[in-house]
């Protein structure tokens, strides 16, 4: 049986209409009128204990309305959750006890409070026994390098090290889940690092599962072994990265700079039409291709053959991309 399970589970919200004019605010004392909108849309997914998982969407794709039910905020219009054995929104402050949150806009610390003290009270409201505490403490102290300003009070903090913080917060309890919301946005390169190597140590060290929510992608890349898409309220692809990234047909970019004027000939032609040229700057040029049709291997034979060359690189599609060709290719199959 899988650890969380989500069976064909649609989300409504009735948005009332609200008119101008004392008459119809009048009116709408006693007759109201509403549209409904579906946030998610007959949704069906299962995951294991301990997975590292990327769900992705654009803004109002029914992601946080998702995690929302997930988490026991919210009630499905119909359909059937289940967390780890509980229905979250029939069982939720049991449910609260084994899952961990972290918002990357909103933070749970104490703004006049040093970060310790914190951690003192969400100890207390956790129930979080004297011996785990204080090795949870001392575990995410070393590994997300809190010590330096574990005493200091949570205004003067820089962004990174309110959400290193925020992380620690959410994981006191030994939660079995995670949800996290963009828990690198706004932060440096540095901190973006240390953010994502800590997630995978925790998965390693406590088999913690993980659903991250995110628009960086360079996030699920580097954090999360399978991506799931939501567009519109409805999942578009739940598979592995790999094979997300194999599936979805995206073009590969080669850059390749010439020496002498080999690269600079007026005369100088694409000898295959499954190649594009895209961009040219003196003797670098940028071509695209699509590997379904033509090898990697190919591409450089055919666009270095008698020809002298000082450099060449290779550029793999990235999810992001990947993903925009998707929401792109989806809405004009939806016009249609």
């Amino acid at each position: 049986m899988s650890y969380i399970s989500v069976r064909n589970i649609t989300k409504e919200f009735k948005i009332y209409q609200r008119e101008k004019g004392f008459a119809n605010i009048a009116k709408s004392m006693f007759v109201r009128k509403y549209t409904i909108k579906r946030a998610v849309d007959n949704i069906s997914f299962s995951i294991n204990k301990g997975e590292l998982v990327g769900y992705v969407g654009q803004n109002g794709a029914g992601k946080s309305t998702t995690i929302k039910m997930l988490s026991g905020i919210l009630v499905p219009t119909s359909g059937d959750i289940s967390v780890d054995g509980r229905i979250p929104y029939e069982n939720r402050q049991e449910n609260a006890l084994h899952i961990g949150v972290v918002f990357g806009q909103r933070s749970q610390l104490f703004w006049d409070l040093p970060v310790e003290d914190t951690f003192d009270l969400y100890k207390k409201m956790y129930m979080v026994d004297n011996v785990r505490f204080k090795r949870n403490i001392e575990f995410y102290t070393d590994l997300l390098d809190m010590k330096s300003f574990i005493k200091t009070p949570v205004r003067q903090l820089s962004l990174g090290q309110k959400m290193r913080a925020n992380i620690a917060v959410a994981l006191l309890h030994d939660p079995d889940i995670v949800y996290l919301d963009e828990p690198t946005i706004g932060l440096d390169v540095l901190a973006k690092d240390n953010i994502r190597r800590f997630i995978h140590e925790i998965n390693k060290e406590k088999k913690t599962t993980v659903i991250l929510t995110t628009h960086d992608m360079d996030d699920i890349e580097q954090i999360c072994h399978r991506l799931i898409m939501i567009d519109n309220g409805r999942i578009m692809y739940d598979g592995e990265i790999s094979d997300f990234k194999k599936k979805a047909e995206s073009e590969n970019t080669i850059v390749i700079e010439y020496n002498g004027d080999m690269g600079e000939k007026a005369d100088f032609s694409i000898p295959d039409s499954r190649i594009r040229s895209v961009k040219e700057e003196g003797r670098r040029k940028w071509f695209k291709y699509l590997k379904t049709e033509i090898s990697t291997a190919e591409v450089i034979n055919l666009l270095t053959f008698g020809r002298q060359v000082t450099d060449i690189s290779i550029k793999e599609p990235e999810i992001e991309d990947i993903v925009k060709k998707m929401y792109i290719d989806s809405q004009k199959v939806e016009k249609k």
